[in-house]
This record gives C-alpha cells, sequence and structure tokens, in this order.
C-alpha cells in the first residue's frame, strides 16, 4: 500500500492502515461475493438464505482501483473448492485464489501467480478466462491478447483492432484465439465487433447510442447484447454468436435512468441496469421499468448477477454494498403496482380503523359503527347511530394483550364515551366525560398498567382526561379516572398523542398546535367510575336517551383530582400542523409531525430537552409514526405528496409506497408478522389495499457513508470497547449536505456510521472541534462546528462510547446546540436598508476554533471560532452553548476575495498578556495575520456587562444579533505573499522556543513555510502586537498538483497531500525541505488532511493522518528520532 521514490532507509512510511473507497467492480464466486473497493477486494460468504457476512478483505493493486473482478467459470469455493478470479484496473493485472477455510469457515483471499500485481503496459479493459487457466485481455488503444499469467507472465498472442478510436468499455466471447471475439462500446457511441485473429477491421457496427457507451454485457447462449450509455439509455442487442457475420439488430430501447448508465447486465433476456442516478432498474419486455430498487446514497458503479439463486448485488460511490434477493413473485412476473380495492361503506364514512390486518373499522357521519370482515367480504354491523355517541365522533382501538381482540372507544359531540371488546358490542361502558364535544381520543401506551389500558380523553377549553381502562370478558370494561391536565391555550387545543414515560411519573403528550407538552401523573389509585352497562351481547346497549341523568358521568367526580399544568412546554416544537406521535425508545423520546421531521429528545430532571432534528428522506412532508424493529432498523410512516410510504432509515428505501391521495383525508395502517394492511376513505368510500408480509429483499453489507465528495475530516479520539479493537471516531462533512460521525477500525478496515447531521441545506464543506477531551469513563465529549454552503452554520454536542452490546460496538449521543445563517442575520439588523445585503450564496470554505477563549469567570462561558468566507470576508462568531445562540462578534473583507483558509493560535509567554492571533489566506496566494484579542475582549465584556444586569440570556443574544455593537477586525498585522495562486492548505505549530511555523500549500503544487515571532510593545493594546519573519522557506513543484492538505508534525518535520494522490514527508532544514519518503495513497480528489500524533507503549510517537475526498484513507507511521539522508531529486 505504501511506496517510496528512493529515499533513506531510515525514513518512516506511512502505510495504509484502513480505507473507504467507492465500490467500482462486483462478481459472484459460488457462494462468495466478492466486492472491489480501491485497490482491495472485500468478501463476503452467502449462507443460503440467511443473512450474508463479511468474510475477509485483501489489499490487490498497487496503484490503481479495482475496476473489474472475473471469476474462473466453475462451482465456486464450496466444500474445500478453490476459485480463480482476475482482478483488473488501469494497467494492473492480479489473479486471487478464493477457498474455503477463513476465519469463522469463511472465504479466504490468497494472491496467484507470484502474490504481486503486474503492470501491463496498456490500460486493461475487460477480461475473460480463456482455455487452458489463460485470460483474454481486451486493452488499451483497442487490443486483444491472451496472456499467460502463472510464472513471469507472457504473452502469448496479440493483435490491434483496425478503426478502434477511443474504447470506455469492452466485452469478450470465445475460449480460444480463433474464436475470441471483442465488442467494444466507444466514446462517439458506436459499439464495435471484431474477431481477435481478423482483427485488421471490424466485423460489426452497432450504431444507435448518442453518447458514449460505458458498459457492455454479453449473453453467449442467447446471443444477446446489452449496452449502457451516457446518453441514460439501455440497448438490448440481438447479434447471435459475437464475432460472427450479419448486423446485429436492436430489440429494446429503455429510457427510465436519470443519470447516465454505469453498468449493465442480462438476466435472461431481459437487462438490469444501474446508474449514476442511484437507482438499479430491471427492464420488462416492452422496454419499461418492470422494478426499481434503490437504497444507495449516491452514484451506482458496480452490478453483479449471481447465476444460481437470482441474487443481485449493487455497489457505488457511497462505498456500501447491497445484496437484493429475490421476492416471492415468478421472476417473469412483473409486479403490479399496489392498487386499493373499495369496500362499499354503508352510509358515507367519518373515519376509518384497522384492528389487525383483516379487519376494518368505519365510523359514519351520524355516528354509527360497522366492521368489515376481510374473510367473510362483508360489512357487519358494530353499533347504530342511535346506540353510538352522536355525529362528529372519534374513534380509537387498542389490541387486547394474548387475545385476538381488540378494546375500542368512541366518542362524540355530545361528550359521551363508550368502551367495548369489539368482539362484544353488546356490553358497553357507557359515560359522560364533558358537556361539550371530545375533541380529542387515544390510547396511549402504559409500563406497568398491563393488563389494563390507559385511555386519554381531551374536551373542550383544555382539558384532558386520563381513563385507566380494565377488560372484564363477557362484561362491560370497568372505567377509573387516573388524573386531570390543562393543556396551554391555543386555537386548536386538544391532544393528539400521548406515551407514559418508562422512568415512571410521567407523561408526555402532543397538541394540535405542534406543541410537545409533559405532565406528572401519580400513582395514585384515582376514582372510580362504574358503568351499568349492559352485558347481553346485543348490539345496541344504549337508548336513544342514553345522556339522561341517569347515565354515569365523571363530571362530579372531577372535581375529587386536582388540575395539572404542564411541567414543561415546548411550543410549537412541530409547527402549526400538530404532532402525530410520541414514542419512548432506548432512553430517548422521539416526537413526529407533519412538519416532515422527527426529533429525539430526552428528559432533563422534568423538562424536555430537544437533542436533535431528524429528516428522514427528501420529500418527507408528513411524517404520522415512528417504529423500531427488533433486528435495529428504523422505520419512518409518512406521506411522500399523494402516496403512503413505510421508509426504512437502515437501507434507505421505501418498503412500501401506496398511492391514496394524501394524508388529509382519515387512514390507518397495520402491520402483523404475517400481512400488511392500509385502508383510507375516498370519494365517500372505504378503500383498503392489503398485501402478505415479505421478507426484506435488500440486505446492507457495506454501510453508506456519503454520496457525494467527502470535503472536509476532523479526528475525534479513540474508543477502546472491551472485546474490540480499538475504533477511531471521525466525523466528515460532504457535498451531499450531510455529515456523518463514523467508526473507524484498523482491524476490519472498514467504517461504521453512528450518526448522520441533515440540518444542512447545502454542501459541508467545513469541520472544527472545540474542547476535544481524551478518553474518559463516559467516552469522547467535544463540540462540532459544521458549515457550507448558503452562509450556514450548526454547532452539535457529541457524547461517543463504548458500548459492547451494539452491532457497531459504540453509541454516540448528538445534541444540537446552535444554528446560525447570514441571511437571518441581516433580516434582524436595525437599519438594514442603509446596508449593502450579504450574498445568500455565500459559501464557508474553512474553520478554526479560537483556543483558550473559555472565559471562566463568566457562568456561561463564551466560546469563539473564525471562518473564512468566499465573499472576501474573515469572520469571528461567539458560542453561548447555555442560551444555544451563535452570535457574529467580528468581520473584515480585507483580501477582497475568496478566503479559502483560517488557523487561529494563541500567544502565552510568562510575564506577557496572552494573544489570540488569526491566520487566514486567499486565492491571490496572501497569508494574512490577525490580532482579534481586542474583539473578543469586547464581546465578553459585553456579555459581562449584559448579565450584570441581570438580562435573559435569550435577550442578550438578540441585542447582539441586532446592534452593531462590536468593531470590525481592522487591518492585518503582517501580509506575506506566500503562492501565486489560491492557498488550499494552511497549519500553525508552535515551537519549543515559542515562534510559530506557519507552513501553506497552493493549487501550483508549491509548499510555503516561514518562522514568525509575536513581539509585545510594553504589553499595550492590540497596536502594540507585532510579527516578524524570521525565516522563510519555499518549494516549487513539491507536488504535480493542488496541494491541498499541509500538516506540521514537528519544527523539522512535515506531511504534505496532493490531488496527485502523493502523501510526502519533508524535512525541514537549514538547506530549506527536503523530501524523505513519498506514499502514494488511494483517495482520488483529495480534500483535506487532518493528522494527529498516538504515544505507543516504548515511548515513541506514532503519528496517523486521515485523508478524505472520493473516500476516506487512514494511514500511520513512526518518525524517526534524527532525520534521514534525503530522497534523490526525481
Amino acid at each position: 500500500m505504501s511506496g517510496g521514490r528512493g529515499g533513506g532507509g531510515g525514513a518512516a512510511k506511512m502505510e495504509s492502515v484502513a480505507l473507504v473507497a467507492p465500490v467500482t467492480a462486483l462478481e459472484f464466486a459460488g457462494d462468495v461475493l466478492l466486492a472491489g473497493t480501491g485497490p482491495e477486494v472485500a468478501a463476503f460468504r452467502l449462507s443460503g438464505g440467511g443473512p450474508a457476512a463479511a468474510a475477509g478483505r485483501r489489499s490487490v493493486l498497487r496503484e490503481a482501483s479495482v475496476q473489474g473482478l472475473r471469476a474462473e467459470p466453475g462451482p465456486g469455493p464450496a466444500g474445500g473448492a478453490v476459485v480463480r478470479v482476475a482482478a483488473f484496473g488501469g494497467r494492473w493485472l492480479a489473479v486471487l485464489a478464493v477457498r474455503r477455510g477463513g476465519p469463522g469457515g469463511g472465504a479466504r483471499l490468497a494472491a496467484c501467480g507470484g502474490g504481486a500485481a503486474r503492470e501491463l503496459g496498456a490500460r486493461v479493459w475487460e477480461a475473460r478466462w480463456a482455455a487452458g487457466g489463460r485470460l483474454a485481455l481486451a486493452l488499451g488503444g483497442g487490443a486483444v491478447a491472451l496472456y499467460e499469467w502463472r510464472g513471469g507472465g507472457r504473452w502469448l498472442r496479440r493483435a490491434s483492432c483496425g478503426g478502434a478510436g477511443a474504447l470506455r468499455c469492452a466485452a469478450l466471447a470465445g475460449t480460444g484465439w480463433a474464436r475470441l471475439a471483442l465488442a467494444a462500446g466507444t466514446a462517439a457511441g458506436p459499439v464495435v465487433v471484431w474477431r481477435a485473429a481478423a482483427a485488421a477491421a471490424p466485423r460489426r457496427r452497432l450504431l444507435g447510442h448518442r453518447g458514449a457507451v460505458l458498459a457492455l454485457c454479453y449473453a453467449a447462449p442467447r446471443g444477446l447484447l446489452a449496452s449502457a450509455s451516457e446518453d441514460r439509455s439501455v440497448r438490448l442487442w440481438a447479434v447471435g454468436e459475437l464475432g460472427g457475420d450479419g448486423e446485429g439488430s436492436c430489440l429494446l430501447v429503455c429510457y427510465g435512468h436519470g443519470a447516465r448508465v454505469a453498468a449493465v447486465a442480462l438476466r435472461g433476456p431481459r437487462p438490469v441496469s444501474a446508474g449514476e442516478d442511484g437507482a438499479c432498474l430491471e427492464w420488462g419486455g416492452g422496454g419499461g421499468v418492470r422494478r426499481a430498487r434503490r437504497g444507495h446514497r449516491g452514484a451506482l458503479r458496480a452490478l453483479a448477477l449471481r447465476p444460481a439463486g437470482a441474487c443481485l448485488a449493487t455497489g457505488g460511490d457511497d462505498g456500501g454494498v447491497r445484496l437484493w434477493r429475490p421476492r416471492r413473485a415468478a421472476p417473469d412476473a412483473a409486479p403490479a403496482p399496489p392498487a386499493a380495492a373499495a369496500l362499499g361503506a354503508p352510509g358515507r364514512p367519518r373515519a376509518v380503523l384497522l384492528a389487525g390486518p383483516r379487519r376494518v373499522l368505519a365510523l359514519g357521519e351520524a355516528g354509527g359503527l360497522a366492521a368489515y370482515e376481510a374473510a367473510a367480504g362483508r360489512w357487519v354491523p358494530v353499533l347504530s347511530p342511535a346506540a353510538a355517541a352522536g355525529p362528529r365522533g372519534v374513534l380509537a382501538a387498542v389490541p387486547l394483550p394474548g387475545a385476538a381482540e381488540a378494546l375500542c372507544a368512541l366518542a362524540g359531540g355530545d361528550g359521551r364515551l363508550l368502551l367495548f371488546a369489539l368482539g362484544r358490542p353488546g356490553a358497553v361502558a357507557g359515560l359522560r366525560l364533558f358537556e361539550g364535544a371530545v375533541r380529542g381520543l387515544g390510547w396511549a401506551p402504559c409500563p406497568g398498567l398491563a393488563p389494563d389500558a390507559a385511555l386519554l380523553a381531551s374536551g373542550p377549553d383544555g382539558e384532558m382526561l386520563w381513563l385507566e381502562v380494565a377488560h372484564r370478558p363477557g362484561q362491560a370494561p370497568r372505567v377509573r379516572l387516573r388524573g386531570r391536565y390543562l393543556l396551554p391555550p391555543c386555537k386548536q387545543r386538544w391532544h393528539t398523542c400521548a406515551a407514559f414515560l418508562p422512568q415512571g411519573g410521567l407523561l408526555v403528550c402532543g397538541d394540535r398546535r405542534g406543541s410537545l407538552l409533559l405532565f406528572p401523573c401519580s400513582s395514585s389509585p384515582g376514582l372510580a367510575v362504574e358503568s351499568t352497562g349492559i352485558a347481553d351481547g346485543g348490539t345496541n346497549p344504549v337508548s336513544e336517551d342514553s345522556g339522561s341523568g341517569s347515565e354515569p358521568s365523571c363530571l362530579s367526580c372531577k372535581g375529587a383530582l386536582p388540575l395539572e399544568a404542564p411541567l414543561s412546554v415546548l411550543f410549537g416544537l412541530h409547527g402549526k400542523t400538530g404532532v402525530t406521535s410520541v414514542t419512548c425508545h432506548g432512553g430517548y423520546i422521539y416526537s413526529t409531525g407533519r412538519d416532515g421531521c422527527y426529533r429525539q429528545l430526552r428528559l432533563q430532571g422534568q423538562q424536555l430537552e430537544v437533542l436533535r432534528k431528524h429528516r428522514p428522506c427528501k420529500g418527507l412532508q408528513w411524517i404520522e409514526e415512528l417504529r423500531f424493529t427488533p433486528d435495529g432498523d428504523l422505520l419512518v410512516l409518512g406521506f411522500h405528496a399523494d402516496n403512503f410510504v413505510v421508509w426504512s432509515s437502515r437501507t434507505g428505501e421505501n418498503l412500501r409506497c401506496i398511492p391514496c391521495g394524501g394524508g388529509h383525508r382519515s387512514w390507518s395502517y397495520c402491520s402483523s408478522p404475517s400481512a400488511e394492511a392500509f385502508a383510507f376513505i375516498k370519494s365517500g368510500d372505504v378503500m383498503l389495499y392489503r398485501c402478505e408480509a415479505e421478507p426484506r429483499e435488500q440486505q446492507v453489507l457495506l454501510a453508506s457513508l456519503h454520496g457525494r465528495e467527502i470535503a472536509c475530516v476532523r479526528h475525534l479520539g479513540v474508543v477502546e470497547v472491551p472485546g474490540h479493537a480499538a475504533l477511531n471516531i471521525f466525523v466528515t462533512g460532504s457535498e451531499d449536505t450531510t455529515a456523518c460521525v463514523l467508526a473507524l477500525s484498523e482491524h476490519s478496515r472498514a467504517a461504521v456510521p453512528l450518526a448522520r447531521l441533515s440540518d444542512h441545506i447545502s454542501s459541508v464543506r467545513a469541520l472544527a472541534l472545540a474542547s476535544p477531551a481524551g478518553p474518559s469513563d463516559e467516552g469522547l465529549s467535544a463540540l462540532l462546528f459544521s458549515a457550507g454552503g448558503r452562509a450556514q452554520m450548526e454547532c452539535y454536542r457529541l457524547l461517543c462510547a463504548g458500548d459492547p452490546a451494539s452491532k457497531s460496538a459504540v453509541t454516540c449521543q448528538v445534541v444540537h446546540v446552535a444554528s446560525h445563517r447570514l441571511d437571518e442575520h441581516w433580516e434582524r439588523k436595525k437599519n438594514r436598508h442603509k446596508l449593502v445585503k450579504m450574498d445568500p450564496e455565500t459559501r464557508y470554505m474553512s474553520l478554526s476554533v479560537v483556543p483558550g477563549t473559555s472565559s471562566e469567570q463568566l457562568p456561561t462561558p463564551w466560546k469563539f471560532l473564525a471562518a473564512a468566507c468566499s465573499d472576501g470576508s474573515v469572520r469571528v462568531f461567539g458560542l453561548l452553548e447555555a442560551a444555544r445562540k451563535l452570535v457574529l462578534v467580528a468581520e473584515s473583507f480585507h483580501h477582497q476575495r475568496c478566503v479559502l483558509k483560517v488557523e487561529a493560535f494563541l500567544h502565552t509567554q510568562a510575564g506577557e498578556e496572552r494573544r489570540h492571533l488569526l491566520c487566514s489566506a486567499a486565492t491571490d496566494g496572501s497569508v494574512a495575520f490577525w490580532d482579534i484579542t481586542s474583539p473578543i475582549a469586547d464581546a465578553t465584556d459585553a456579555l459581562h456587562r449584559a448579565e450584570g444586569e441581570m438580562q435573559p440570556l435569550a435577550k442578550v443574544s438578540l441585542a447582539l444579533l441586532t446592534k452593531p455593537v462590536f468593531p470590525a477586525l481592522g487591518a492585518p498585522l503582517l501580509t506575506v505573499v506566500a503562492h501565486s495562486c489560491g492557498v488550499n492548505s494552511l497549519h500553525v505549530h508552535e515551537t519549543p522556543e515559542g515562534q510559530y511555523l506557519v507552513a501553506s500549500g497552493s493549487d501550483d503544487g508549491s509548499i510555503h513555510v516561514c518562522l514568525l515571532e509575536v513581539a509585545l510593545d510594553g504589553g499595550e493594546a492590540a497596536a502594540g502586537t507585532c510579527l516578524r519573519i524570521l525565516e522563510r522557506t519555499a518549494r516549487l513543484c513539491a507536488h504535480a498538483a493542488h496541494v491541498t492538505g499541509i500538516r506540521v508534525l514537528r519544527p523539522d518535520l512535515l506531511l504534505s497531500a496532493s490531488v496527485d494522490q502523493r502523501l510526502t514527508l519533508w524535512h525541514r532544514g537549514p538547506g530549506g525541505l527536503d523530501a524523505l519518503n513519498t506514499t502514494f495513497f488511494h483517495v482520488p480528489d483529495l480534500a483535506e488532511l487532518d493528522c494527529w500524533e498516538v504515544a505507543e507503549a516504548g515511548g515513541e510517537l506514532r503519528y496517523c493522518c486521515v485523508l478524505c475526498g472520493q473516500g476516506l484513507e487512514m494511514l500511520h507511521g513512526v518518525a524517526p528520532s534524527k532525520p534521514p539522508p534525503p530522497e534523490a531529486p526525481q
């Protein structure tokens, strides 16, 4: 994995220890699935119908990514058999042996033919196993060859194809040279076919594509050739024998992808394709989409079909691998779209409710209740309108434990409540709750109350009652009034959902206004309100005048219980459209709403605290409920446009998508291990969609990280978990608008996402960590700042701790602290009509936390950070964590062009005043140095004075947002023109002598290092700070491309990384910078580098670094104690 270019023997090599890269190749080898990710091949064992498991990983190619894997035809590695697999990419070729006998009975990967990958001198487009175990190769430049890979490797036959042009893909057919044929997709669009024995001229040209052909697949038994193009089409050709005579004909033209099609395969006579839109589409005989599979977070690059078992595997830019097992439907039968059947409900239904997947309850406008039995296929009256609770009724049901029965509650506009078991509607408990209409009615899960159930009912004036209901077989249910609660004043004053907390003594509920409320609930027995309901089995137990004084009533009992006010109120948490559900799971509270978000909360004392806001997927405007599955998945139930969807958070796909017209109408969903059902009202009738439960089609073998390039990365720390290898915790930000907290294991070389942060509306380009603490009893804790496009900045509190019981062995708690957007800041300014409005497209390019700014003398200490902005400004922000506010403190537009990097550092000397200094670099190659001590002191003093006047923190923060009380940064202390173009990397390192090394890398591939000294003139104000340059060193053309990462490891040692995929260790000496060692890394389009030190048991330091771009790679090495001789100049 590491390769130096000469150099001294004492120089330490940086070695790769973990890699996450796009999946570019997939292949089934018997019961083993192989995936090419970067230069490595990962193996997964497929154990019959059970879940697949990781079986091993091996580095195969040196300086290229695996672009193709081709298994030798045979039974595969079952029963001790060995299968050989050719892996190729770029100009490299290697052969692997896959056999059983690995850890846990999995696959073991071994190298064949000498063990090392071979460089062939030309790009390998395709490989095919030929007679005698040799390899037929399609090479760059339009050549076809027969290669003997055993021994030292030698060419047996080779021929150049005439009129080839620029190739983009290839397919081979035939086992011997005489019948070997090559089909190649060209950049211009035609597919050209040659015979190897007569390659001077093409045999045929297949015309039709209007863009470059990116993938080909040939099925010899059927004589079919499938092609995929960047024109977003898939074509199926009838060619017969590939190298035969005659013109091929186009059988199918398939359009359905939203982007370029990167891979194609043939399942029988039908093509299956994978595109850069993240979709895997299976096409029907007419050219339409037969089945669409989605779940990846980015573009798909690889596709493989298993000949036996009809399994399908996909991989893509997100680094994920998914295995798709066939559903129960026959392979040739296209699944029909979900359709709902009209049930012909009696009367005009007002509300619908599922009491299990086979029974539908419909409440009529007049108040009557009817049940539809799916087995019988007919409606059965349950309560007549005269016996029910009148018009404007509300209905709720809860299943009874241990029985296929449901307990129903029905309330209406006259304030009455009817309780009965659905199997015996004649045994009804009738009760008057309010003088007015019952607005809200629902059952709430209550731990410790079983077999009794808890019912909550809301009436006029915001009063909510807690009723304990006990089911008595053959008798009317017994009702006991347990509590009375008062909802906050609002226009729509009734509750919509509720749940009793497992801690006991507390009730959390959501209301129609979108607020979340916390109430106390005592454990006292309450007041019994007995009913004289009839238990003779009739269906009309209550007469029309049952609302007379003879009916039992709660009105006389209410005065014995106090009316409880809420302990905690989060007003309008989900907007004005209401809270739809409240769920308790894993010690946290989850609430959902019609704002398209669900929130994670925790209980602090007797107050509700919002930790995070989650948006599961784009376009989900209404979230109704969350369901946590036993296998660790989170299912999100809601509405996407006019469709009801069940979204899987683990696989990122819609498990169900049912057209229903939207969620504004009454509807109900029910799922069981055997079936799923969805009922809704449409056009005055009840519609029912029902299907048998099916096993999950998708299995995640490698977790997806980001759908696009990773723009920034930070190392949080290391978590030690008993029984597991040490896990490095990283935070990454991407162009896909998300940030991810992940655990990277050096043992498995794989990454596991712990938490995704999806609050950004544009790309995440910069990250910064404040107060990172080492491992403690509670784990790793730090403040995370993330920023990017649309001038948006977010702040989180992270806590990562080991958890041996969890699948990832680490848990991550995320608390959203604060957010800031420049456009919102501008809107709050006074006299803003006199100011130039900020550019809403401003991007934050870099962040740096100002060290040593926590003000312990204040009850609410500040944290400050600096930001480099694309509008030419350098901005300083302050964080008040207690008030959850980010405040703009100062700014300067000195650079007048895009500022790319900022680095803050603290100057402290004995007997001198502390100085907060800032270094900024722009696109013109200049590096400016600022003294930001005065703006930070002014902000701290302003907060101190405001707190002295006993102003609330919220008012203090608002004043800071609206009043221009802080000065600009002023002029910089020093400006150094370090480069001829943009500065893409910057780092400041303090030397033991109290001086500062400032290293920078540029677009022109150069590195600049300067040594600074800070001098204070008499300890006066900031104007007395002086910077002197003691030494300047530059290395022109240090890299062949942009230098996007640089770190000063120690005064005599630097590390730089470039887009040329070279990581170079430099020695800084009197003569300048000398290269000690260069390592090739496997992350294209490098965006950033982060480094840290690890103390070894022997006392020496091990330097670790992580690189991000189109993937993520972690390397480490031990630096020499003495500078070794430099490597020879190249």
